[in-house]
């Protein structure tokens, strides 16, 4: 299971700030893990085994801690037997795990946060089943929570998401992808889940729709500047600190922001290198560290992280409506956060 939020050693810049976030919520983070595990459990042993290697890979749970907060932050919580939020933050770490698991089989990725990925141990039959079976438990939370509104906001995110990933393979090794088209991606892959995370919490706490849409749209630029950093640190990170080899979304032909911007500013010679490597996969082991070195000269790493620096402004902006509370600071620090997982 995750470290305890207080522990301070060994932090990488920003990762303060997301411990705050987890120590303000500390009893309700440590419910939802006894959750999770609780809601792991099957009589077919390979379920929990397989379930509990990915989680024990580590992850900030920063999905369930959007929840927990948002939920808190919009008063709910306080008082005795108010443990919705609980039961939805583990619905919402159940969705983001399933997808993990397909993720890594779609991508045949060998790592997943710096340990071999459940598909590299397993095989991928059992881990596309596994996030089959945590797909299923995360809709028994949905339903046993009882609010229609809660099963409409998350089931429509577990559906966005796959339409996500499915854009994703449609848009794969095609350089004509705008970066409109990217970030409908990303929209759908990731930040969905992030919007839909914080929905809930208002959702719970039975608050007005203007902070449901307030939170939905804190949730949605944090996602999308989340993806942004991490599709940076494809080409600018070492291996320890990304968590899965470096390069995976160049060998998988991802056209993804650094690439694109790239591909646009080079000239013939490097849209050539780019078409054979990205557009017909073909490449040699040579090809990444040219790759980095195009993506430098046309300065893709820093155009990507100033565009994820806009989306956390506006997500931080959209809590506007909410009084100041070390709550929103602190989920304006998780904003921060997501940009100093570059750093």
């Amino acid at each position: 299971m995750p470290s305890s939020p207080n522990a301070t050693t060994s932090l990488r810049p920003g990762e303060a700030a997301l411990n705050t976030l987890a120590a303000l919520v500390q009893d309700d983070l440590e419910a939802c893990n006894r959750t999770i595990v609780a809601r792991m459990e099957s009589p077919v042993a390979l379920i929990p085994a397989l379930a509990a290697h990915i989680v024990a890979a580590g992850g900030k749970r920063l999905r369930p801690l959007l929840t927990l907060a948002a939920a808190r932050l919009c008063g709910y919580g306080a008082a005795v037997g108010e443990t919705r939020h609980v039961q939805l933050a583990a619905c919402v770490e159940f969705i983001h795990t399933a997808t993990l698991l397909h993720d890594d089989v779609v991508d045949e990725s060998a790592l997943r946060r710096g340990l071999a990925s459940a598909n590299a141990v397993f095989g991928n039959k059992a881990s596309v089943l596994v996030g089959d079976f945590l797909f299923a438990r995360a809709f028994q939370l949905m339903v046993e929570d009882g609010s229609l509104r809660v099963l409409a906001i998350l089931s429509q995110a577990a559906a966005t998401i796959a339409e996500g990933e499915v854009l994703q393979l449609i848009t794969q090794n095609d350089l004509a992808t705008d970066e409109a088209r990217y970030l409908d991606v990303i929209r759908g892959k990731t930040a969905a889940l992030f919007a839909a995370a914080c929905q809930v919490g208002a959702v719970v706490a039975g608050r007005e729709t203007r902070f449901e849409t307030a939170l939905a749209q804190f949730g949605l630029n944090l996602g999308i500047a989340f993806q942004l950093v991490d599709d940076a640190l494809d080409y600018a990170a070492d291996q320890a600190q990304l968590g899965k080899t470096i390069g995976d979304d160049f060998r998988e032909g991802k056209t993804t922001l650094p690439v694109l911007l790239a591909y646009h500013a080079g000239d013939a010679e490097e849209r050539a290198f780019w078409e054979r490597t990205i557009a017909r996969s073909e490449q040699t082991p040579e090809d990444l560290p040219q790759a980095i070195a195009l993506i430098e000269r046309h300065q893709g790493i820093e155009a990507t992280l100033a565009r994820a620096g806009r989306f956390a402004e506006a997500a931080r902006h959209a809590l506007a409506g909410f009084p100041p509370s070390p709550l929103r600071d602190a989920l304006h620090e998780a904003a921060e956060y997501t940009l100093h997982r570059a750093r």
